[in-house]
């Protein structure tokens, strides 16, 4: 990549908490490239030409229809974004992929198979694969030849990923590793041909194993019976001695971790999206559905308090566009200003806006929760009926808070994130704010009783970074109590922010928080 030199300097990730950004460095929809929109219009079409019509068949489970269109939409070239050219993808911009993702959202089962096979099932590949393994694998995995999974979790170890108990050991010729464990909740389970497996090496180094699916003692369950997203296979994977050739380890071993989190922060952004789409689609049903009910004489749409639902509801839209679209932006900048790509550079620019993802994240699918259930209850009675798209929604909308970390691992992620930041001198916290609201707060909290410490959440942002300067040593349960008070009162400033306010309006209620207690 050549870096641009006219570009605008993008901000540190979560300095934007503490630091202005100049409007340049927002991206808005509105200005996203002729080039993004031709392709978010191909995945636009293709969904309502080849998905929407045999919804149906899709929820009810018709897997080998799924596997066809995810195989299908690779020809389109819709599976191919992350992949670069020269490997036979498209090499495009995280905000033309976030355009695409919205698009793809209007069937959620299919957005999460494609979603799972182009995002954490590729990226590792594309940031630490070898040159031989990019070679064997990239162009058939961009053209949907191959269908990807990712397996990092597992019954015992599900946010905390690294406690994982699958294990490789060296064969007696060196040449394979024996891989032994199993694996919960694989998106593609059923048709997938390449899984990205995570296991310790020697019981202890965890690393990352391209594993193809005809590999012997790779043994793949029944699908699970999930609540929703029919049609995207989930299955269990169990590893009865799968010999996996040296040459299939992927990145170092014993440093597994950089390819599951790399891909898992973009994938958290991909999420986030996804759940916009959803949003966006139960507005306009819930919209269309208003206008056309008749009570009372009239359309319900023209009642007030209907009125203020869907308003509201296009607020919240309006604020999940702002965040994920100004995310993308500062992610396009920072893989634009790469000057040589090697993992750590890619790695680099994959994390540095993971405070922003993470917070993308959990607040996104919450308001998608939100609005979905506030589109089922102007639908009323028919609301809960499957015969309406809505019940559906309700039912797919609720597990994105679950996966690519709970959302309160991603609370708790943003929150250390801006504590290390500040400490390491990445983002610069203003003297005014130290010393005129975080030490007075600082001392006043540490008065505090717990119940009384639960009751002062809208300060945690600002006591985040003291606090925990101050509980470094304790332990690590201490250090989550305190952390996990942070996240949601930073939401609340990072919520001005977005929706066009100052970091300022925050600190008014840090002061009157002082104040009235």
């Amino acid at each position: 990549m050549t870096p641009n030199s006219d570009a605008p300097k993008m901000p540190r990730g979560g300095a934007f908490v503490l630091e202005p950004t100049p409007a340049e460095c927002v991206l808005i929809p509105e200005n996203l490239s002729a080039e993004a929109r031709l392709i978010a219009k191909t995945a636009e079409e293709f969904m309502r030409r080849d998905v929407l019509p045999v919804a149906d068949r899709i929820e009810a489970n018709d897997y080998a229809l799924m596997e066809s269109l995810v195989r299908k939409a690779g020809t389109l070239g819709l599976l191919a974004g992350h992949v670069p050219e020269r490997y036979g993808g498209l090499g495009l911009p995280i905000s033309t992929l976030t355009l695409m993702a919205e698009m793809l959202a209007t069937n959620p089962a299919f957005a999460v198979s494609a979603g799972v096979h182009s995002g954490v099932a590729t990226l590792p590949l594309v940031y630490f694969g070898t040159e031989a393994q990019k070679q064997k694998y990239l162009p058939k995995l961009a053209s949907g030849e191959l269908i990807g999974a990712f397996a990092l979790s597992e019954a015992n170890a599900g946010s905390d990923a690294l406690s994982a108990q699958t294990k490789a050991i060296l064969d007696a010729d060196g040449t394979h590793y024996l891989l032994n464990g199993t694996k919960m909740w694989i998106t593609n389970g059923g048709f997938a041909d390449l899984f990205t497996i995570f296991a310790k090496v020697d019981g202890t180094e965890f690393t990352a194993f391209l594993v193809e699916r005809n590999t012997p003692g790779l043994i793949l369950d029944r699908e699970e019976h999930k609540m929703g997203l029919h049609g995207s296979s989930t299955r269990r994977l169990t590893l009865e001695n799968a010999r996996v050739p040296i040459d299939n380890v992927l990145g170092e071993i014993g440093k597994g971790h950089r390819p599951a989190l790399c891909a898992l922060n973009l994938g958290r952004l991909h999420i986030g999206t996804t759940a916009l789409g959803m949003a966006k689609t139960a507005m306009n049903l819930a919209v269309r559905y208003a206008k056309d009910r008749q009570q009372f004489g009239k359309p319900i749409a023209e009642f007030p308090l209907i009125q203020q639902k869907i308003a509201m509801m296009a607020v919240d839209v309006a604020l999940m566009e702002s965040m994920i679209y100004r995310t993308a932006g500062y992610l396009d900048a920072a893989f634009a200003a790469i000057e040589t790509e090697t993992p750590d550079t890619l790695r680099a620019a994959s994390e540095e806006y993971a405070i922003e993802c993470a917070i993308v994240k959990f607040h996104c699918t919450e308001k998608a929760s939100e609005i979905i259930d506030e589109a089922l209850q102007i639908h009323g009675g028919y609301g809960y009926s499957e015969e309406f798209p809505i019940a559906q929604l309700y039912r797919d909308i609720r597990v994105f808070r679950i996966f690519e970390g709970t959302n309160e691992i991603n609370r708790l992620t943003a929150a250390d994130q801006l504590v290390r930041r500040v400490h390491n001198g990445q983002i610069t916290m203003p003297d005014n704010i130290r010393h005129g609201i975080v030490l007075p707060l600082l001392k006043r909290y540490s008065d505090l009783s717990q119940e009384e410490r639960f009751n002062t959440q809208e300060t945690a942002a600002d006591l985040a970074y003291h606090a925990a300067q101050r509980y470094a040593g304790q332990s690590l349960s201490l250090r989550f109590e305190i952390l996990s008070l942070a996240p949601d009162s930073l939401l609340e400033l990072i919520m001005g922010v977005f929706s066009g306010e100052r970091v300022a309006a925050g600190r008014e209620i840090a002061a009157k928080i002082l104040t009235t207690h």
